[in-house]
């Protein structure tokens, strides 16, 4: 078998390593100002390669600034959604009777055009979804390498397929059964396309996680109809920009449809519609379970590769390295405002080190800077809507009737129009509710434990398993979290991030119990994998 020989875009590190972090910043924010410039404008859906407009209008605007507009796009209806559907089905018998190695060159090349868009792109995002810039360039290279790697995966196993043979027989039977003595036979082993996907996308990763589940259809053979984030946490531009950058690479129409529309609609329509072969989503659990639901109980069938959220610990030893857990933790907690699924929610931490630990964290999460997330000197910016600040919110008020604010807690008052607000530390006992529910906001709830067991048991206390750390130099308690934690991704003593920040070909992304659905990743070499069913043709001359 053919390596992988994949490499990461790591753009940031590259611009830092040669010393030209101050070309990077003039890249981005040459980026941002142009992007500005288009805001306001109109955008339609793209269904079988032609623009489609509908009755009604969704406003976008950008969370950093409520006041900006971002755009107009369209709100589908169930019948735009029917439409892309019917486009997609249109384009698979040919799409998927193309080679793999003509998809894997296509989307090599498609990682290529976006890798010239970057900074736009970049800029894109961080306009609507509030990510530093920082955090956007390294979601638009994750983006890159999904499409890199993916296209190596398919080459490196040939597309999947394989033969098998059965020598002729000597001697002959009358009767047919199993292990009879046969004629010759020449098997071909093949994976292959299911049909349609549709594929849900969510606000937080609306480049790279698009890109990854759209691709990971694509790339073996399906065709998609692609719904991005159009609820009060929109995110279509980014979605418009992606599709039009795929055209630019040669996708041929109707392979990739994008319509935007509510859920309760479009979506909707995706689930139900029985010419869509798989759903591939990334969001809440309830969300991904009433889907499943939905289908399987209406006595249909459904390929779902889905990925539920998280509500990740980590656990703070007595044995830990303390300046390398605060970095950690406060990282995977803070960092973008805590809306990442892999974020970093809950810490249990030893007594002996608890009062140490709390007061080198909070000195850390002081110094971090809040407010408009396009200037390089603030590291969190604002919440995506006015739901998630009413959780903020509402979840502050319930820590402060049962345990103990630490530090934040409070609106912050920025001279924008945005759901800015402190990071948020708290003690609270592990039994409260808030410590099982994924909030999605920058809270860290922190409890104290005695027993190294009994931290890994309460570490596992809860209906999701996707990420998680540990801080400590102990052999015996790391050989018990590794063999014991109850979690997908799991970072020993890693200072960047305590949960978050997978890279695409050296972790596998994926969720163990309410977190997924598979158990198998994004970025491994299992994922493709799921799109597509096994078949063996034998042929006896």
């Amino acid at each position: 078998m053919a390596k992988n020989n994949f490499r990461n875009e790591f753009t940031y590190k590259t611009f830092l390593e040669n010393g030209k972090e101050a070309e990077f910043d003039s890249l981005f924010d040459r980026e941002v100002e142009n992007v500005k410039k288009e805001f306001g404008s109109k955008y339609p859906m793209i269904i079988g390669g032609k623009d489609v407009y509908s009755t009604e209008n969704l406003v976008e605007k950008s969370p950093i600034d409520n006041s900006t507009v971002i755009g107009y796009f369209q709100k589908g209806t169930r019948e735009d959604a029917r439409r892309a559907i019917s486009a997609a089905q249109g384009a698979f018998k040919e799409w998927g009777s193309t080679g793999y190695k003509n998809r894997a060159a296509l989307f090599k090349h498609a990682a290529d055009v976006f890798s010239k868009n970057k900074f736009r792109l970049a800029a894109i995002l961080s306009y609507e979804n509030a990510k530093s810039r920082y955090e956007s360039i390294g979601e638009v290279d994750e983006a890159i390498d999904f499409m890199r790697y993916y296209a190596e995966e398919l080459e490196s196993n040939k597309g999947y397929a394989r033969k098998t043979a059965l020598a002729e027989s000597a001697t002959k039977s009358q009767l047919g059964f199993q292990g009879a003595p046969s004629d010759a036979e020449k098997v071909a082993i093949s994976l292959k396309p299911y049909g349609v996907f549709g594929v849900i996308a969510p606000f937080n990763f609306p480049v790279s996680i698009s890109i990854g589940m759209s691709v990971g259809a694509m790339i073996t053979g399906n065709t998609v109809v692609f719904k991005p984030s159009s609820s009060d946490n929109m995110t279509m531009l980014t979605g418009f920009t992606i599709s039009k950058l795929l055209k630019e690479a040669g996708l041929p129409d109707g392979v990739f449809n994008y319509i935007t529309g509510p859920g309760s609609e479009v979506g909707d329509e995706l689930v139900v519609n029985k010419d869509v072969s798989g759903i591939v989503f990334t969001g809440s659990r309830d969300t991904g379970l009433k889907m499943i639901s939905k289908v399987f109980g209406a006595g249909m069938q459904k390929v779902f590769v889905v990925e539920m959220g998280g509500k990740n610990p980590a656990i703070v030893s007595k044995y830990a390295d303390i300046d390398s857990a605060v970095s950690g933790v406060a990282s995977a907690a803070f960092g973008f405002a805590g809306q990442k699924c892999s974020a970093l929610s809950r810490v249990y931490v030893h007594v002996s080190i608890k009062e140490l630990f709390l007061s080198k964290l909070i000195e850390k999460v002081r110094s971090f800077s809040i407010g408009d997330p396009l200037k390089k000197e603030n590291y969190i910016g604002p919440l995506i809507s006015e739901s998630a600040y009413k959780r903020y919110t509402d979840s502050v008020e319930r820590i402060r009737s049962a345990g103990r604010i630490l530090y934040g807690g409070n609106a912050v008052h920025a001279e924008l129009n945005g759901y800015y607000v402190e990071p948020t530390i708290a003690e609270l006992r592990h039994d409260h509710e808030l410590f099982h529910r994924e909030l999605f906001v920058p809270i860290l709830l922190v409890d104290s434990y005695k027993d190294f067991g009994d931290a890994l048991i309460k570490s596992n206390d809860v209906e999701f398993g996707l990420t998680s750390g540990l801080y400590s130099k102990n052999r015996k308690e790391i050989k018990e979290f590794s063999n014991g934690i109850q979690s997908g991704v799991v970072y020993i003593n890693r200072s960047i991030s305590a949960t978050t920040g997978a890279i695409v070909g050296l972790h596998t992304f994926v969720g163990w119990k309410g977190s997924g659905l598979t158990g198998k990743g994004t970025g491994s070499k299992f994922y493709l994998q799921q799109f597509m069913r096994e078949q063996s043709v034998s042929i006896t001359k």
